[in-house]
This record gives C-alpha cells, structure tokens and sequence, in this order.
C-alpha cells in the first residue's frame, strides 16, 4: 500500500485538537456570549417584574415592545459569538450530550429568556386585548426569529476538523490547490505536511531512495489523551529514547493522532542509529 493511499484510510478521529490561541479566542467569545444572554434574561426578569406589576395594563405598550426587541438582540446576539467560539474549539461527536447542548445552547437559553414572559403576556387577563394581540403577536415572531439564529444547523466538529486537516496535509504535500484549508484546521495541516516531508527526506536509503512515511513513538499509557502528554515522533524504533519503551509505529499523520505532536530535532544522530545516509 503506498502512503498516499493508507493517509486517506487511517482513522484519525482524535488528530485535531485547538491551539493555545483557538481556545483562548473560544473562551473570550463565550464569556461575552454569556454575558449576552445574562442581559437578555434580566431584561426578561425586568418584564415580568413590570408585568406582575400591571405597569402594562394601561398602555406602556413601547416599553414592552422595546422590553421584547432588547431581549431578541442581546439572545441573538450571544448565539452568534457562542456560534463564533465553537468554530475555534468545537465538541466531539462521540460525546452526543455535550455536542448537542454546546452547538444548540444558543436556542435553550434563547427560549428561556423569551417563553415565560411571552406566556405571561398571553395569560394577563387585565392587558388590553389589542396590545395584547400586538405584544404577543411580535414576541413571537421575534421568539421564532431569535431561536432561528440559536440553532447549528451544521455545527462543527473534531471529527470534521480531523477529516479537514488531513485533506489540506494531503493538498499541501501534493502541491494541490488547499481547498480543504480552512483557517481552523490549517495550522496543524501545515505541521503535519512539514512533518511527513522531513521524514521523507531523513528516511532515504538505498532500499527506500523516496524515503518513507513510517514514524515511531511512545504508546501512551490506556486512557490518556492527547492533551495529557505530548511525544515527539523518531525515525526508527531502534533510537536511544525509545530504548526499553513500548513503541507504536505508523505515519506522521497516525502520529498526530496518537498523542506525538512533532518530529525529533534529533534527526541527524537518529539518522546514524537507523542506518539512513545522510546525504541526498
């Protein structure tokens, strides 16, 4: 099998994982999201106090108006950057809980800060009918708009990440246009395409004059993650710091995946100890 066929079949669900940058850019997002929808919901608070106070039973109907329109924009308003922060650090699939309320927590909350005041518009037996009508009639249209904007229709995920950034690796090696390089997944494509390309050419010998996409590196222990404790991938298996280890083999692309994040700055000395000549 070559190596461009067994990088398009390796199963790499677990290779993306956000930067430093992509997690801190999702944490700002989401703090200013929350705090979106904290003022939607006191704005909402602020409605039912007003309403418990028949403040609307005599007209007041642009404040309720206004009231309902300043809890549609802050709802909207947090869905979208809470939307933004999922595209820089988004849930995995195989977790279906989390992933379902991370990507539609934006409409959960939305209908929290919109449906008990809206049901107490419809319930209030001392408004006027017609502002009634007119207050409950643009509550829910902006309820429906609001929500609209709160679900992912296509949220993103580690598992399309992954699939994304091993077909921009692919691209880049192949000097293909990088159609698949989204700005999410493009830094670590860039990594791996550097990685495999240094590999190839530290691996050349007689036997293998186009060099090889094989690559060795620590097993990490059962449960632990990639987050847990980076490796560095090697040439071989017979390299010093892999001496008396338990040693996992595969391309650079299966090595991302498998917790080993860079190549050894070792090459020339690991180069002499696998037996690769070190000249083109």
């Amino acid at each position: 099998m070559s190596d461009s066929n067994q990088d398009k079949n390796v199963d790499v669900t677990q290779a993306w994982h956000a930067s430093q940058k992509q997690k801190s850019s999702a944490k700002k997002l989401r703090i200013f999201a929350a705090i979106c929808w904290l003022i939607a919901i006191g704005t909402e608070i602020a409605g039912i106090v007003l309403l418990l106070k028949n403040k609307f039973d005599q007209g007041n109907l642009p404040l309720l108006i206004g009231i309902l329109v300043g809890i549609a924009v802050f709802a909207i308003g947090g869905s979208l950057l809470w939307k933004a922060a999922n595209k820089h650090n988004p849930a995995s699939k195989s977790e279906k809980f989390k992933f379902f309320i991370q990507n539609q927590l934006g409409a959960i909350i939305t209908l929290i800060a919109f449906l008990p005041l809206l049901v107490l518009i419809l319930m209030d037996k001392d408004m006027d009918p017609k502002n009634k009508k007119i207050a409950g009639g643009i509550g829910a249209v902006l309820v429906v708009v609001a929500t609209m904007f709160g679900i992912s229709f296509d949220p993103p995920s580690i598992e399309q990440y992954t699939q994304d950034m091993n077909e921009c690796a692919a691209q880049i090696r192949s000097n293909q246009p990088t159609t698949a390089c989204s700005p999410e997944v493009a830094e670590q494509a860039q990594d791996i395409a550097r990685d495999t390309e240094a590999v190839v050419d530290a691996t050349k010998d007689a036997q293998n004059p186009d060099g090889r996409d094989v690559v060795y590196w620590i097993t990490p222990p059962e449960g632990e993650t990639r987050h847990d404790s980076p490796r560095v991938f090697h040439l071989c298996k017979d390299v010093s710091p892999l001496r008396d280890k338990n040693v996992s083999s595969g391309t650079v692309t299966e090595a991302y995946a498998q917790n080993a994040i860079r190549i050894t700055k070792q090459i020339p000395m690991e180069q002499n100890q696998c037996g690769f000549t070190t000249s083109n």
